[in-house]
């Protein structure tokens, strides 16, 4: 199934969906002042980014580090040609998402019956049984939705997880009317013969236009399964967080998201197209960061703060 070196593919730019407001803040310690969530998106809005998840419209109590998300979609600045989404687990957040002119949704299940009964509490098929009727609701107030596939590759509660129950999954939301999905390496442990085993198997079920990769850092392994999905397979869409941020509190011991400033720096080197500037990602990331009161993960953004900080010896 490989495209093998993609120079039969048409060039076309990638899109990258900037998680970063959502799921790179909903597992930080503390509570991030509204303001600089709002001034985070803005800035985010000016990289290029094709979409920006500007947060989750679930129960304050499960994720209060999201709690403020229609608020911050009221203050947030929307700019042309930049999709704002969120992630809506029920009815209630539908409502909500509606009401802060959300255009497109996000809802989410796994691959890993165990990852699912941890993080949703139930099983992978009820999970979407119960959002079917949320998903069509959305289509038909005009919206886009878009279906998460957590532990595509690795589950950390199972192990690895055989492709073929991605395919079901997967199936199983294109038939409810999800627009696009997003295949997600949860805790990081993917590595490019990984994510080669699970486009082989799941391409010939889906266009690869509607297809995005989520990936963590866990192992250090992200950026490479990024330019093995793009080489060998086409893949034109993937899921990154300014500065590495995030993380997944039913996920012990995964890392943060693939850094988006890595990933289109990494792109653009191997020769992609992007329409995203690395280095306004990185300023975005720096100005977050001061909020969070703590270094980010991201390799580009620590060069940057290396060079701004460097004086030279006279």
């Amino acid at each position: 199934m490989s495209l093998g070196n993609g120079h039969n593919r048409v060039a076309r730019p990638i899109r990258i969906i900037e998680v970063g407001p959502r799921d790179g803040l909903q597992n930080e310690p503390a509570i991030v002042p509204t303001s600089a969530k709002v001034s985070f998106v803005n800035a985010l809005s000016r990289t290029g980014a094709a979409e920006i998840e500007i947060g989750s419209f679930v129960s304050p109590h499960a994720i209060p580090q999201l709690a403020d998300s229609d608020e911050v979609a009221r203050k947030m600045e929307r700019l042309p040609g930049v999709t704002y989404s969120a992630l809506v687990p029920n009815e209630k957040g539908l409502e909500r998402a509606r009401a802060a002119a959300i255009e497109k949704i996000a809802v989410f299940t796994a691959a890993s019956e165990t990852f699912a009964r941890r993080n949703i509490k139930c099983g992978v098929l009820e999970s979407i049984d119960r959002f079917a009727p949320l998903v069509a609701e959305a289509k038909r107030d005009g919206m886009t939705v878009r279906g998460y596939i957590s532990t595509a590759t690795h589950c950390p509660f199972e192990g690895a997880v055989d492709p073929g129950r991605v395919i079901k999954v997967m199936q199983r939301l294109l038939h409810i009317g999800i627009d696009e999905i997003s295949l997600g390496d949860t805790i990081g442990k993917a590595a490019p013969n990984d994510v080669r085993r699970l486009l082989d198997a799941t391409l010939p079920h889906i266009e690869r236009s509607r297809l995005s990769l989520h990936f963590h850092d866990t192992y250090g392994m992200a950026v490479a399964n990024v330019l093995a999905a793009w080489t060998d397979y086409g893949i034109e869409a993937f899921d990154t967080a300014a500065g590495g941020l995030g993380g997944c509190p039913y996920a012990p011991g995964a890392s943060g998201n693939v850094a988006t400033e890595d990933v289109v720096y990494a792109l653009k080197a191997s020769g992609a197209i992007l329409t995203v500037d690395e280095q306004q990602v990185a300023a975005a990331a720096r100005q977050i960061s001061r909020a969070l009161d703590r270094p980010l993960a991201s390799r580009l953004s620590r060069i940057q703060t290396d060079r701004t900080s460097y004086e030279p010896v006279t």
